[in-house]
């Protein structure tokens, strides 16, 4: 399939009860040790790869994916061109991940994900 969703992110107002939420609900491991904080969930091979974790800077609880792409901002600029809005220019965090955000005509914001990190 071109351009997969190849991650998932679940924002709460409390990331600890958010991964406690979901690890009692289905079971997922969920690890959060890492300089971020980020609660990374393993999918133990099977469906996609997500995260968990708390709302900061005034953001809202949330649900997003993200979808690998071999050009962030061409991506980027067709979704503008198409009636969507950048929330997020390309951003790269060192060693991690390069990553972008817009927002479609309707409101939703979808994550986008280099693709091949």
């Amino acid at each position: 399939m071109a351009n997969p969703v190849v991650h998932f992110e679940i924002i709460g107002k409390d990331a600890g009860k958010a991964r406690q939420f979901y690890s009692s609900l289905f079971g997922w491991a969920i690890d959060a040790n890492n300089p971020m904080n980020y609660g990374i969930v393993d999918n133990g091979g099977q469906g996609i790869n997500g995260g968990i974790a708390g709302a900061e800077n005034g953001d809202q609880p949330h649900t997003m994916f993200y979808v690998a792409v071999p050009d962030l901002q061409a991506t980027l600029d067709q979704a503008t061109s198409l009636g969507g809005k950048v929330l997020m220019p390309v951003t790269e965090i060192p060693n991690t991940v390069t990553l972008a955000v817009f927002q479609d005509p309707d409101g939703n914001a979808i994550g986008l994900i280099k693709d091949g990190m």
